[in-house]
């Protein structure tokens, strides 16, 4: 069964902005607000906000500290309510320097565990992604790790047919490619086994954009010498690789694309359909997650910082996963800005860590 060493580990954050220049009681009237506002989905009023604080003071007190916020930027007055509700630039100094994150449940935490070490190779992205949605109750999102990344450990063929292999590429990190080809005229089962040999022995541990290079070269040295079975047996190599190489790949999996329909905040249609749109055209999404691969832990992008319109109402939170110490994907959920940050950020957290030591264990 896969292990984390230490499951509270420090979570690492990716501050966005600097500490601003703001009173101690400000900034913990400030977390008091938003805390009350992310629980109950209604502006805070003075009066409320005062028996919430703990603090000693006058609602009059109060509401000139939370005009002073307002003029800050930091909250603002949602049309005719006398209540505040936090802006993007009170949810980033929340986050990044109010923010009380929480160790995730032991059950919780096991339950990622099981789930991802009963997961093949090929099902851990999928089953990552499910967690994510799952236990945030937000959108998933887990970007698969490029096929070219992977280095070639074994080929085989195995006769189908007179005309029609099949071959299989076992990679670095045990997953299994299969790949049917045509040929043009019979192979014997013994040509097979030779061809099979002598590619294992030639690509051995090379990427695949390596793989076609060697193969090219093999190719323009055995035509020189004239020897048809080693021709034979780069020609089907030539068709495994590439071909595999060539599938439309699948840059991420998606789940819980719904669950943001429950949310009020994203309850507008138009803004909907607009976030449906980008996970299914890929270029927003794959454009965010780029941003993040080379990040060490977890950041947080709230409405504009990810640079993307379509995100504008919206929070969206990764984390970098890794196989030998290299970041090669990221994941993440997607949400409503006004979501329970504290439960979210470890959830991504660990769920990145066991994603690297299940596939580091495949």
């Amino acid at each position: 069964m896969l292990m984390l060493e230490n499951k509270t580990m420090p979570i690492i954050i990716q501050p966005m902005s600097s500490p601003p220049d703001i009173t101690d009681r400000a900034r913990h009237l400030l977390k008091v607000l938003i805390e009350g506002y992310i629980e109950d989905g209604q502006p805070i009023g003075s009066t409320l906000l005062a028996k919430r604080s703990g603090l000693d003071l006058s609602p009059a007190t109060i509401r000139n500290v939370v005009a002073s916020l307002e003029e800050a930027g930091y909250v603002h007055s949602p049309h005719t309510s006398a209540g505040r509700v936090p802006t993007t630039q009170g949810y980033r100094l929340f986050v990044d320097t109010l923010l009380n994150v929480k160790p995730l449940d032991d059950i919780d935490f096991h339950s990622l565990e099981i789930q991802l070490d009963k997961s093949s190779s090929s099902d851990l992205v999928h089953s990552a992604s499910n967690m994510l949605s799952g236990l945030t109750q937000l959108t998933g999102i887990v970007m698969v790790p490029l096929l070219e990344n992977r280095a070639i450990r074994q080929i085989e063929f195995v006769k189908l047919s007179e005309k029609q292999i099949l071959a299989i590429l076992v990679m670095s990190n045990n997953d299994i490619e299969n790949r049917m080809l045509q040929l043009q005229q019979e192979v014997n089962t013994t040509e097979l086994q030779q061809s099979s040999n002598y590619l294992t022995e030639i690509l051995a541990g090379k990427t695949m954009q390596q793989a076609r290079s060697i193969l090219l070269e093999e190719m323009e040295q055995v035509r020189q010498d004239m020897n048809s079975i080693m021709l034979s047996a780069i020609s089907l190599g030539k068709q495994a690789v590439s071909g595999l190489a060539d599938l439309p790949p699948e840059d991420y999996v998606v789940a819980g694309r719904t669950k943001l329909m429950d949310y009020d905040d994203l309850s507008d249609v138009n803004k909907l359909r607009q976030l449906f749109n980008a996970f299914n055209q890929k270029r927003d999404i794959l454009g965010l997650l780029d941003r993040c691969i080379d990040a060490e832990g977890v950041q947080i992008f709230i409405g504009r910082e990810s640079g993307h319109e379509v995100f504008d109402d919206c929070s969206v939170i990764t984390s970098p996963y890794q196989i030998d110490e290299s970041h090669v994907g990221v994941l993440g959920v997607v949400g409503p800005k006004r979501m329970r940050y504290d439960r979210v950020i470890p959830v991504v957290d660990i769920t990145a860590r066991l994603l690297s030591s299940a596939m580091q264990n495949k």
